[in-house]
């Protein structure tokens, strides 16, 4: 489990396990640990945030702030991507 960064009490990971074909660039983000509850955020190609879901049900202002954080740092998400699964692409 990749950590890339932490927000507050807040991971921001990716899953090592991710399926195959390998999905478009994405993070989970939970509390304090990795879940399988995380809540999934995709990266655009212009790198921007889409969520996918809000399964650990991070408030919403919370949330904003965390993407809001997450694009801001897209370009560092993209590269441990790309070095870790060695391919990337994007949910549009």
């Amino acid at each position: 489990m990749p950590q890339i960064f932490k927000i507050g009490s807040f991971l921001v990971y990716f899953w090592s396990n991710e399926t195959e074909p390998l999905e478009p660039v994405h993070v989970h983000v939970s509390e304090a640990v990795p879940s399988e509850n995380a809540t999934k955020i995709w990266i655009t190609r212009s790198g921007k945030c889409l969520l996918s879901h809000n399964n650990s049900k991070i408030p919403n202002r919370k949330l904003r702030d965390i993407m809001d954080i997450i694009e801001a740092r897209h370009t560092v998400i993209e590269q441990k991507w790309y070095s870790y699964f060695k391919d990337i692409q994007y949910y549009c």
